[in-house]
């Protein structure tokens, strides 16, 4: 191992919402941070506000589930900002419907960006993790793993990204690598205001509905999970691995 691994963390889904919150507080904690999006402007915007801010950052452009394209990022974050030890798997979309509406495109891409997503980028990192002897992946599962009406697909990719965790977990803990998973509730974020806008409900009002039904009577913010990882990632969880941790306000959805 080398005398003190490289503080670099990949952060993907970084555009916005809880990414964009991750990668603004890993930043924070001294990290050089790659954001990586779909929508490369939203990356390269969040990398900007951070070096403005300080830190060192870089904002890519990809598709998490095109291997090319994912080889092809983590090479440029390597190349600018150092080995990245940090995987944050956090990039997701939804295509909500129930079974009988559901096409092969809404269940594909659902999968594509999550699981093969997730796949393809701890692929790609445990390459510069096991080199430096230490590192850390945090998947996004989410409260729909436990089942979700209309989301067969997204709960389906949810619930298999907690099996993932957890033989990652197994995999690379020799290698000093710890692998947890995340499983959010309900968190105001453009995706939430999304699903309220669909059943014709202001956000406001989606938002106050929600808060009834979480113990703690209130919402989620994506600084509730980026504190999570901040832990997570750091020294002091370094016997923690394989977990799932619900941050849902209270014990589940």
């Amino acid at each position: 191992m080398t005398e003190s691994p490289s503080r670099v963390a990949i952060v993907t889904g970084a555009g916005r919402g809880i990414g964009a919150a991750i990668a603004r507080k890993l930043a924070g904690d001294g990290f050089a941070v790659g954001l990586l999006d779909l929508d490369e402007a939203g990356a390269k915007a969040g990398a900007e506000a951070i070096v403005a801010d300080g830190g060192r950052a870089t904002g890519v452009g990809l598709d998490v589930s095109d291997a090319e394209q994912v080889e092809a990022a983590v090479a440029t974050v390597a190349e600018q900002l150092g080995a990245p030890t940090v995987l944050i798997n956090n990039a997701g979309i939804t295509r909500d419907n129930l079974l009988f509406k559901m096409s092969e495109a809404d269940w594909d891409s659902v999968m594509g960006v999550h699981l093969r997503g997730s796949f393809l980028m701890s692929r790609a990192v445990q390459k510069h993790q096991t080199e430096q002897g230490w590192g850390r992946i945090v998947n996004l599962s989410s409260t729909s793993a436990l089942g979700n009406r209309g989301q067969a697909n997204y709960s389906t990719a949810k619930a298999g990204l907690q099996g993932f965790t957890k033989t990652l977990a197994i995999e690379l803990g020799k290698f000093g690598v710890t692998v947890n998973a995340i499983a959010p509730g309900f968190i105001a974020t453009d995706m939430t205001a999304a699903t309220a806008e669909r059943i014709g409900m202001s956000f406001e009002d989606f938002k106050k509905a929600a808060a009834q039904e979480i113990p703690v009577r209130r919402v989620g913010e994506p600084e509730d999970i980026a504190n999570v990882v901040s832990f997570l990632v750091s020294e002091g969880a370094g016997f923690v691995s394989g977990q799932v941790i619900y941050v849902a306000g209270g014990p589940k959805a």
